[in-house]
């Protein structure tokens, strides 16, 4: 007995198994698809979804953010290095100490990086390199601006 794609394919989508299985299953119910996926869960063959959906989105997030660090440094001196998840929870549960000490980091000279397994979120360090520049950049202004007033 041969069976078109598409019903093949429902079959797989629904019990998440492979071509051979869900055809297999379809050939011994004779074509009817939910006899086909009753056989599957008797088979214990019926593979959850659990991979897909918010959850899994929100589980696969937190799992990058265990991984990727946040790390401030000052000169090559690493001062901090955190996950992400844990920054994230300290900046919603404290949101004003968290931007002040950033910015009170930032004054000071300290350097923020992203840093993951698979290497370093180029983009968002390139930034956070720019902003630290920036922060140097009007320190020295302002510096230059109070010596040349006071020796007036």
């Amino acid at each position: 007995m041969t069976f078109n794609v598409e019903l093949i394919d429902e079959l797989r989508k629904r019990a998440n198994v492979n071509y051979e299985e869900a055809k297999d299953a379809l050939e011994k119910c004779n074509g009817d698809l939910v006899e086909a996926l009753i056989y599957l869960e008797k088979q214990s063959k019926v593979k959850n979804n659990e991979d897909t959906g918010f959850f899994a989105a929100i589980k696969k997030l937190i799992k990058k953010g265990n991984v990727t660090k946040f790390i401030i440094r000052k000169k090559e001196d690493v001062i901090l290095s955190l996950p992400v998840t844990i920054v994230v929870i300290v900046t919603v549960v404290a949101p004003y100490v968290t931007l002040g000490a950033l910015i009170l980091a930032l004054i000071t000279g300290h350097r923020f990086k992203f840093k993951g397994k698979d290497g370093e979120p180029s983009k968002v360090n390139e930034t956070l390199d720019k902003i630290s520049n920036v922060v140097d950049d009007a320190k020295k202004k302002f510096n230059e601006d109070g010596n040349s007033k006071t020796s007036n």
